[in-house]
């Protein structure tokens, strides 16, 4: 999942108008969402240039300063694009230019918001509240982490509400991000529910009967994740007298060794005052949570339950005085041997190759304009010892909001691969997709072209640096980066060298039917189930041919999830998160872009690799076209082949499922990173 973000992350843009002067100042409002009041600040102000220039404030998060990339202003019309969340501001400047009257547009919703001028002296209003700090009189506090990649911290308050029910704020601790406005909160009966429609999520848990745990499943971007709370105030709660509960009640932690993939597990067992007991599963390296295990059963010291969604059992022994559960899984007609132990702290998961501090190399924080106005790439460079000039590799991400490491079910693949590359004597750059993580700009509107604009400013960048050979500068791409090193090789004289891992080499349509049905065939789904799914994609990719507009597109994408029964499946909240994926910038672009014509352009050395149980680029498909391209280009350099028993990940693997990327200990094929650094340094004359 990307994380919590600021609700209001917003990029203002601007454009010369007779109007301009009168739109400067600070305005303030207040976005209603879902009985929730957000205020919102914008500062507005002219640079030495004449244009507008501002920065905004989230005044009930505690985000201050948001930089605001552009305002359209035209007459009295005022356009405020915020592309980094998806959404955006249409309003109208009032005669008297004190008011702008319009309409805030964020996932397929639209919500009235008035802003007002004020004045320098206006201090009206309550003041914010101190960040970390409580934000309701006598209220409850909760603290828990989401195991998102890495851990965050969350705290939620709670508190009653004015009249009747409850209300309910959130902080994401580790991403500044304070006052998250929670639009409903209903409790019924030990069930606590939670929905956050200013991020997109929602939560569900139960709370124990000493009100001291609350134990459930945060959803968000079609993805859940098990979030336990435990309260911070629970000093005014008396509890039981041993203090742990009696009997398997409770969250219990196991690790499952299925044939070489570690499978952490979490078990949540609960029993109503008639000691009726009620479980679910969370598979944690495989992204599935909340399964729900049926015929739970303690009957003396044997217990016993089945989760029917993935036709496996378990039968244990439970020991009350050691908090132990010792038993076997079965699945599938294989016996695997699975312990739990009481605990709500899922164990880490091994990652052998991360490489630990101090660095045989220099690590520099760095950042550099971007391939667009307003965009500024913020990462890392590592630097082998001494003076150089050292060859050098931009690492170039997969699809999705990847952050510097491109980390996939917690596996850091770039930062394993940098530290490998450094130690061989080739430096490395890698770097936040803009929009992302420390990087500005717009990640939401942009598309693989946008991010081969990044690539060449990477490049060029690194062309300034002293410890560079800017004659030894290479690009390495991993998955959507093995699309754009050919974007950007095929039209610059400056790249030495590309390096292909698991690029796309057939359409981006093609890739996304095909990649479905490979999974689903391999996760043993029927062949009636995918040829439905299947016609549900080829249905809203037509949609998003024929409606170019955004609105409209999603309209219909909204009519098709609700008729369309391939999608019947598909959660409420999910629906709303698939919709916005299909009708985004990245995926109309993608659909329709053929990576063929720029490999039969790029010229310089090429390396790519696939991996033979890969089901997300597979190489069956990819790589006779990517070769025939490249020979058709008469590129005379270049090798190209199938590796066997890799995934995606280039992870040594059992089935290739994506699902099994995070139980796997390695992280990359060690015979893969030295395959790739030995070509570069061969290809770099050393």
């Amino acid at each position: 999942m990307g994380g919590l973000g600021p609700v209001v992350a917003v990029l203002l843009s601007v454009s010369a108008s007779a109007w301009a002067q009168d739109i400067v100042g600070d305005w303030q409002g207040a976005l209603d969402v879902g009985g929730a009041q957000l205020r919102l600040v914008v500062h507005i102000a002219k640079t030495d240039g004449g244009a507008l220039k501002a920065n905004m404030d989230s005044v009930d998060q505690g985000a201050y300063g948001i930089p605001v990339a552009s305002v359209t202003v035209q007459d009295s019309a005022v356009i405020l694009d915020v592309s980094a969340i998806g959404g955006s501001y249409r309003g109208r400047l009032s005669g008297d230019h004190q008011t702008l009257d319009g309409t805030w547009t964020q996932a397929g919703r639209s919500l009235p918001l008035v802003w007002k001028r004020r004045s320098p002296m206006d201090t009206t209003g309550p003041p914010a509240r101190k960040l970390g700090g409580p934000a309701f009189p006598n209220e409850e506090t909760w603290e828990g982490a989401l195991p998102a990649g890495k851990s965050l911290r969350l705290v939620l308050h709670l508190a009653k509400a004015d009249g009747a029910g409850l209300r309910a704020s959130l902080d994401s601790v580790d991403q500044g991000a304070y006052g998250i406005a929670v639009g409903s909160v209903a409790e019924q009966g030990s069930t606590l529910k939670l929905g956050l429609p200013v991020i997109g999520a929602s939560y569900e848990g139960r709370l124990s009967a000493d009100r001291l745990t609350l134990d459930g499943t945060w959803t968000q971007g079609g993805g859940s994740l098990p979030l336990v709370f435990r309260r911070k105030d629970a000093g005014v709660t008396v509890k039981p007298a041993s203090g742990k509960p009696a009997g398997p009640a409770g969250i219990w932690q196991g690790v499952l060794d299925a044939g070489g993939v570690r499978l952490r597990l979490q078990l949540h067992v609960d029993a109503d005052e008639h000691g009726q007991l009620t479980g679910k599963l969370d598979s944690l390296d495989q992204g599935a949570n909340g399964l729900a295990c049926a015929k739970v059963s303690l009957e003396e010291s044997a217990l016993r339950f089945e989760v029917p969604s993935v036709h496996g059992n378990f039968s244990g022994s439970f020991d009350a005085v050691r908090d132990e559960i010792q038993g076997n899984w079965m699945q599938n007609g294989a016996t695997m041997p699975l312990d739990f132990k009481r605990g709500d702290q899922p164990a880490e998961p091994r990652r052998p190759q991360n490489p630990a501090r101090p660095y045989p190399y220099r690590e520099e924080e760095v950042a550099y304009p971007g391939g667009a106005a307003g965009v500024t790439l913020a990462g890392t460079l590592t630097l082998p010892p001494g003076p150089g000039p050292f060859p050098a590799a931009l690492l170039i991400a997969g699809s999705g909001p990847q952050t510097r490491d491109e980390v996939v079910f917690g596996h850091s693949v770039f930062l394993v691969l940098a530290d490998h590359l450094t130690r061989k004597g080739i430096a490395v750059l890698r770097v936040d997709k803009r929009g992302v993580g420390q990087s500005t700009g717009s990640y939401a509107q942009a598309t693989s072209a946008d991010f081969a604009n990044d690539a060449e400013a990477g490049v060029a960048w690194l062309k300034t640096r002293k410890e560079i050979d800017p004659t030894r500068i290479g690009l390495v791409g991993h998955s959507e980066g093995g699309i754009v090193a050919p974007m950007v090789a095929s039209r610059s004289a400056g790249v030495a060298w590309i390096v292909i891992l698991a690029g796309d080499a057939i359409r981006g349509e093609e890739i996304l039917l095909l990649q479905r049905q490979l999974i689903a065939r391999a996760a043993h789904q029927s062949e009636e189930d995918i040829a439905s799914s299947a016609g549900f994609q080829r249905r809203a990719f037509a949609i998003l041919r024929a409606e170019k507009d955004p609105s409209a597109a999603q309209k219909k994408l909204g009519e098709l999830h609700e008729t369309d029964g391939a999608a019947a499946g598909i959660p409420p909240e999910a629906r709303q998160s698939s919709i916005q994926f299909l009708s985004s910038p990245w995926v109309r672009y993608f659909l329709d872009y053929d990576p063929a014509p720029a490999l039969r352009n790029t010229t310089c050395p090429v390396l790519a690799l696939y991996g033979s149980k890969d089901l997300q680029v597979p190489a069956a498909q990819n790589l006779p076209v990517l070769k025939s391209s490249l020979e058709e280009g008469h590129n005379r350099d270049f090798q190209a082949e199938e590796l066997p028993d890799l995934n995606h990940l280039f992870q040594h693997a059992m089935t290739g499922l994506p699902s099994e990327y995070g139980g796997i200990e390695e992280t990359v094929s060690p015979a893969v990173l030295d395959e790739v650094s030995s070509w570069i340094l061969k290809h770099s004359g050393r």
